[in-house]
């Protein structure tokens, strides 16, 4: 094949790095958007925070009603403002740096950015922080607990074993028996290995006996928590009852129920169960209520996961009346150019010093564009989703309605990508809690009449359903679906046990009660 230099024209689209910054600045969570911040903040000297601006916000959120609805208008003009006023400019084409007018260079940067693409692949979701990540404002001052705080961590179930097993006089043979068994205890504080796993996993000539690994098992089960090293339920409550004080009511009868008729009782077979403990159902109540104080799982109580705190993006207010939604100031600091170094540059001679200046400059103005259209973009979504979902702060999860990312896309004219960026990791504040912007989005139901029920809302009544039924007799899914018809939801009995058991409740036969 004979090799050749061809010309072809073309057009085609491309991100640019001021797109993509916007892009990714769009999709972050607020703990994400403000380690962002602060790199920026430490890697551009054009940049500073602004403290008279952080502080009259702090100092408006606690205004009276008619400064917020004031400040409601104010930010709706200037979002109309704003996409009124777009420009397609590109820092390709600038000015000399002779004679560069750094007064105007506002004038360079569109009004609006277009942070509306359908590229999913341009950034993947920015990271969550999951528990044991922290991270620290800088910006806020508080360096009160910087140094309590720095690499704290809490105790896993192996550390806090292993803790109490060196406060325990062993000897040498018995303290790698204990140490053996500790390995071998799950996160939930149960043994996962027999006495002869654990036998055989020693050497022949350390000449250990089943009996020895017994005896050093009995010594770590009486370790905290109460009920580790068990190696089943029913060895769990045993262990769990006997610590508790002597005059506990009900803890004989407890000890011989969990002995001898646990799987009764896991059955839900009260009629047996009162025959064979030859007690009436008030005092059987007691003494399965004194069972189900007990924990399960022990070892769960004793985590090293950190707690993982929400700020939320949004506020949802009603004030006279009227729902307000507004940003939550203090989830990322206010920045601004920092005027003495932008005084300075103005009498700069030196093209390298102009230049210099110059980028940082400019990628400063883009960088804060990019922050305002990322609020005026989830302020714009989540208004349009409190104009959905109006039903829902007035009366609760049963009058949510069905909504779709294609609903708020069509009404705020954005790409369902962009509305998908905006609500994800997203937290709004409302009267009735802290929810996910994505939980405002839900499939729909087919009601009788042919209209459309949110999935959510279905969830929020077969939950009242249960918490109204009775103990003795609680409502089978089959029951729930004909009690949903009988209000005009069209819903099978596979569906109604799927919504159940994404609430984690348990079926009919398992939440049986005796009274």
């Amino acid at each position: 094949m004979k090799q050749s230099l061809q010309l072809r024209l073309g057009q085609q689209l491309t991100m640019t790095p001021q797109l993509q910054q916007a892009i990714k600045l769009l999709q972050l969570s607020s703990l994400d958007l403000q380690q962002e911040i602060q790199e920026a903040l430490d890697s551009n000297v054009m940049l500073e925070v602004d403290e008279d601006q952080s502080n009259s916000s702090s100092d408006n959120s606690q205004n009276d009603a008619s400064s917020s609805e004031n400040s409601q208008s104010e930010a709706e003009n200037h979002s109309q403002s704003d996409s009124g006023n777009t420009s397609g400019d590109d820092f390709t084409n600038e000015a000399n740096a002779d004679s560069v007018d750094f007064e105007n260079t506002q004038n360079d940067i569109p009004s609006e950015l277009s942070t509306d693409s359908s590229w999913e692949d341009v950034y993947d979701t920015g990271p969550s922080y999951t528990a044991g990540q922290s991270i620290t404002n800088s910006w806020s001052g508080d360096d009160s607990n910087l140094f309590e705080n720095n690499g704290k961590t809490e105790d896993s179930l192996k550390e806090h074993l292993v803790w109490q097993m060196e406060m325990t006089p062993f000897s040498d043979i018995d303290r790698v028996i204990a140490e053996t068994i500790i390995d071998g205890i799950d996160d939930s504080g149960y043994l996962t290995q027999t006495i002869e796993d654990l036998l055989h996993s020693f050497p022949p000539e350390d000449e250990i006996e089943a009996d020895e690994i017994e005896a050093v098992l009995h010594r770590v089960q009486n370790f905290d928590p109460p009920g580790v090293a068990a190696r089943d339920l029913q060895e769990n409550l045993l262990l769990q009852l006997r610590v508790l004080d002597s005059e506990t009511l009900w803890l004989n009868e407890a000890k011989i129920l969990v002995s001898r008729h646990l799987k009764i009782l896991g059955n839900r077979d009260f009629a047996t169960l009162k025959r064979r403990m030859k007690l009436d159902e008030t005092k059987l109540a007691q003494v399965i209520d004194l069972i189900k104080s007990l924990s399960p799982r022990p070892g769960s109580h004793i985590s090293d996961d950190r707690p993982h705190y929400v700020t939320p993006d949004v506020y949802v207010k009603k004030i006279k009346g009227i729902w307000t939604c507004e940003l939550n100031p203090d989830s990322a600091p206010n920045i601004k150019i920092n005027e003495k170094y932008l005084n300075l540059v103005k009498g700069a001679k030196k093209d390298k010093d102009m230049n210099s200046i110059k980028d940082h400059l400019q990628e400063a103005r883009w960088f804060i564009k990019s922050l305002q259209s990322r609020n005026d973009t989830l302020l714009k979504v989540s208004r349009c989703i409190l104009d959905f979902q109006r039903d829902f702060f007035e009366y609760g999860e049963e009058h949510m309605r069905a909504l779709v990312l294609a609903d708020v896309a069509e009404v705020v004219e954005m790409h369902e990508s962009t509305i998908s960026r905006v609500t994800t990791q997203k937290y709004m504040h409302t009267p009735k809690g802290i929810f996910e912007l994505k939980y405002f989005f839900s499939s729909h139901v087919t009601t009788a009449s042919g209209g459309e029920a949110s999935a959510t809302a279905i969830r929020a009544i077969i939950k009242k359903f249960i918490a109204a039924e009775n103990s003795r007799k609680p409502l089978s899914d089959n029951k729930i679906s004909i009690m949903l018809a009988e209000q005009n939801y069209k819903v099978a009995r596979r569906t109604v046990a799927k919504y159940r058991e994404s609430m984690s409740i348990p079926p009919s036969n398992e939440r049986k009660n005796i009274v």
